[in-house]
């Protein structure tokens, strides 16, 4: 998470990057771009706004040598010698080109900037950024000719979403630099993550807790959903909740006796299905953790709690209210209608 109230771009330049696949070739600025006020205002939202409320960061990786890992010796070099920038730059463009490992990795604008001032965790330091534009919109542009004003179309950058980005932080911890990362064209997770920053996600609370979080999803929708129903799953992902919230530090042991209570099938399902998680996903989901609060808070509103029916009526238990479902919610069958039903239970409309 970043604070860019103090922050400014010092150097920016944008190159065009191909695709080895369909003979798009690499082209390259010169120098670097000299922004009026007005593009100024602009552009430096556009690159920074999307990192502003991210909690997981990322480090650099290499299988031998960190300091072979090509963005992590780049941004390295950047920030020792500014001068370096613009030759910099270039290099990681071609960098990139060498991932397009199939065709439809998209060609693109491809923008490095240099931010200065950038707070990372109450640290004033330096940015690299790098961000890809894969996608253009169809706009409209007037002219008069002929003394009518005429239109016609033109392709430009939506400011309203980043393609692809990431930030390098001149910010080290025990794990490296910190690397925070955004992709809102995902047509391809290992392009971007892997193959092109080749970094890794921090051991830290946020990974923890996004660990954690992913987990009990998944096993709501998986286990619970399927063996217990769906009143289950909502009432397992409140409990959850409330747990973690009311927390500061997880424990799963005191999780398991708190959200399963007496129910021992579940707590050995939920054991088995953490190593299989674990298995799966190539993640370790600790048993002790700090709780990040800022995860929690991104992630409460994606944990879905609808029962719908086939009788096109939904309800929508409130996962802030973990004992709702089993004090206010019963199932049952109608032996005349041949239906299953359930009745809600309630002092006032609101």
């Amino acid at each position: 998470m970043i604070k860019r109230n103090r922050a400014q771009i010092s150097k920016f330049i944008i190159h065009k990057v191909g695709n080895k696949f369909n003979s798009a070739t690499n082209v390259f600025s010169e120098n670097v771009t000299t922004f009026d006020e007005e593009s100024y205002h602009l552009m430096f939202p556009f690159l920074l706004k999307p990192f502003a409320n991210i909690a997981e960061s990322y480090r650099f990786n290499h299988h031998a040598d960190i300091t072979l890992n090509e963005l992590n010796n780049y941004a390295t070099k950047v920030f020792d010698d500014e001068t370096a920038f613009i030759e910099i730059s270039k290099h990681i463009v071609n960098h990139l080109y060498e991932q397009s490992n199939s065709a439809q990795i998209k060609t693109g604008d491809v923008i490095i900037a240099l931010f200065e001032d950038i707070t990372y965790k109450e640290v004033v330091t330096q940015a690299l950024g790098i961000f890809k534009i894969e996608n253009k919109i169809d706009f409209f542009q007037t002219y008069m000719e002929d003394d009518v004003l005429d239109v016609y179309v033109q392709k430009g950058i939506s400011t309203k979403k980043l393609d692809k980005g990431c930030l390098i932080i001149n910010f080290t911890d025990a794990e490296g630099k910190v690397v925070l990362s955004v992709d809102n064209n995902n047509y391809d997770a290992q392009y971007w993550i892997k193959n092109f920053l080749n970094v890794k996600l921090a051991d830290d609370n946020n990974q923890h807790t996004q660990n954690y979080i992913t987990l009990c999803k998944d096993f709501s929708e998986e286990v619970i959903k399927e063996d217990f129903g769906m009143q289950e799953k909502g009432k397992f992902l409140a409990k959850t909740v409330d747990f973690i919230k009311e927390n500061e530090t997880v424990n799963i042991h005191d999780f398991k006796e708190v959200v399963f209570e007496e129910n021992e099938q579940q707590k050995q399902l939920f054991d088995e299905y953490k190593k299989r998680f674990e298995e799966e996903n190539e993640v370790l989901v600790r048993n002790q953790f700090a709780v990040s609060d800022i995860v929690l808070k991104k992630q409460k509103p994606k944990m879905k709690t609808e029962i719908k029916l086939d009788t096109h009526i939904q309800i929508k238990l409130d996962i802030d209210a973990p004992d709702a479902a089993e004090e206010y919610l019963e199932k049952g069958y109608d032996e005349v209608k041949k239906m299953k039903y359930y009745k809600v239970y309630f002092n006032e409309e609101m």
